[in-house]
């Protein structure tokens, strides 16, 4: 599988992995439809090019692939958006900038 068609194949997967990754992180996340998707398309991203870059021939093991990325997107939704909007890491920034 040449880069360009996996990166497709990550860009369309990563709609598929945002959903997955709200189901992952704990608690509600105030985040919509788009917000899911972008986040699972970057974690998708982020988590196919580590498993790229570690592995001999990832297309012998997709799944692992797609755990990754479903690894990422949830890190990158804790990260943002938080279980709920007092966990997030840059609302506790704007909280402490407030005060």
């Amino acid at each position: 599988m040449s880069i360009i068609a996996y990166l497709i194949w990550l860009f369309v997967s990563g709609l598929i992995v945002g959903a997955l990754a709200r189901l992952v992180v704990p608690g509600r996340q105030p985040i919509g439809l788009l917000a899911t998707a972008l986040v699972g398309i970057a974690g998708s991203f982020v988590g196919g090019l580590v498993f790229w870059a570690l592995s001999d021939h990832p297309a012998k093991h997709p799944v692992i692939g797609f755990l990754i990325a479903i690894a990422c997107a949830a890190l990158l939704i804790w990260l943002f958006v938080g279980s709920t909007t007092r966990n997030s890491v840059f609302g506790r920034r704007r909280r402490l900038l407030q005060r």
